[in-house]
């Protein structure tokens, strides 16, 4: 194959009938590259542009081995009937897996919610406040990274969008931080938090949620895995930048 540099400068050359020595130095370095190019086999060609050289202080390291999340083609979670729902295999808590001792009674909760001036109102939020929003159910996969905690259930609760529109969250909230009654904690976009499967769910097929599986309220987010449906949330927060750093994990 000719190479087109050089094709371009013998005709450009050839037009003014003289090659001028800026021009005779342009054909010996493409004539050069030419012939280096073409004295490497087609396939190592090829891959000259993308070879890239390999950090000398990073080394390999063992990769997590993860389960597939199924999700639809839009990213969005699949959606199986009520017959198909079970139970929930594992428990995962940070506190050693033991479940925190708190108020379990979802007609009882109390949870502040901080909306650092990207909302209407703030204070503490109840149940009664919830009861009064349109109620969802949904039936979704809980799948975590690992192969367990795991499971087809059905969840019930409100939308947090529609949370969100009650308490007057204004355009310019970027970020919501959920905390968990074990200090686990969650910063998500609100571009996520405002999907219609995105629930705060207080009953777990029909009944209240058991205290190992986040009761009073937890969040489900069911294309994600599920250490991002965070349990027992004591905490709801939102901000327009970046948050502060969270406390230290429980030991």
């Amino acid at each position: 194959m000719k190479n087109p540099t050089t094709t371009n400068l013998v005709h450009n050359a050839s037009s003014s009938g003289r090659i001028s020595r800026r021009e005779s130095m342009q054909l010996s370095a493409a004539a050069l590259a030419g012939a280096s190019l073409a004295a490497l086999p087609a396939s190592e060609a090829a891959a000259q542009p993308a070879a890239q050289a390999t950090p000398e202080n990073l080394v390999e390291k063992p990769l997590r081995s993860i389960q597939k999340l199924p999700l639809n083609a839009d990213g969005s979670a699949p959606e199986y009937t009520p017959q198909e729902a079970g139970t929930i295999t594992g428990v995962l808590w940070r506190t050693k897996n033991q479940t925190p001792e708190i108020e379990f009674d979802y007609r009882k909760m109390k949870i502040k919610l901080d909306a650092r001036g990207t909302a209407k109102l703030s204070g503490t939020l109840t149940f009664p406040d919830l009861e009064k929003l349109p109620r969802h159910s949904y039936v979704t996969l809980l799948q975590c990274g690992a192969a367990t905690p795991r499971g087809i259930v059905k969840w019930s609760g409100v939308r947090f969008s529609d949370l969100a529109n009650m308490v007057g969250m204004q355009r310019f909230a970027s970020y919501g931080r959920l905390i968990g009654s074990d200090g686990y904690y969650i910063d998500e976009d609100m571009a996520t938090l405002m999907h219609p499967q995105v629930v705060l769910a207080w009953l777990l097929n029909d009944e209240p949620i058991p205290p190992q599986h986040g009761s009073p309220l937890r969040l489900i987010v069911p294309f994600r895995y599920g250490a991002r449906s965070l349990k027992a949330i004591t905490d709801i927060q939102f901000t327009a930048t970046t948050f502060a750093p969270a406390k230290p994990w429980p030991t």
